[in-house]
């Protein structure tokens, strides 16, 4: 019987992630976004630990790392991170744009027609993800990106 459980978590447990947070049972590490346009980062997990800095962009994508009750330990694109406030985060997921006028194309292929192109830094809404390409919509556009041009969507993440 306890067999048939592990076999059972180990399906739903996507292939990317290595552990399970200790508070929501959720995949670590995972993406989520910054729900707030502004985000106090902490030195540890609570209010009494020094603030080393502030995020300040509103969806930006932030891989979780690490759990412990309210506070998440999260990170940016440039590895800089600290203890966050668990109401500051959304569950939406949203990717940055790691390519200058990057194009996105109508279907999943180099030789599909373009649709837009994307300025570097851009924070884009994460769609689907196929094994190499993600769908993301910004500014009113939308297309299928070059996944290893996406920061915020694991290498092997599927979605549909």
């Amino acid at each position: 019987m306890l067999y048939a459980a592990v076999v059972a978590t180990s399906l739903v447990t996507p292939a990317w992630a290595k552990d399970r947070g200790a508070v929501t049972n959720l995949p670590l590490p995972r993406y989520v976004s910054m729900k707030a346009s502004e985000g106090n980062v902490r030195r540890g997990p609570s209010l009494t630990h020094r603030i080393d800095w502030v995020f300040k962009r509103r969806g930006m994508p932030l891989e979780i790392t690490a759990e412990f009750g309210h506070w998440r330990r999260v990170r940016d694109q440039d590895g800089a991170g600290g203890w966050v406030h668990y109401a500051l985060l959304s569950g939406v997921r949203t990717v940055l744009i790691q390519e200058d006028m990057m194009t996105l194309h109508a279907q999943p292929n180099d030789k599909a027609p373009v649709t837009a192109a994307l300025e570097y830094g851009v924070v884009a809404r994460l769609g689907d993800c196929a094994p190499t390409w993600c769908e993301v919509s910004a500014g009113g556009f939308s297309g299928w990106a070059p996944k290893a041009k996406l920061w915020g969507v694991m290498p092997e993440e599927i979605r549909d």
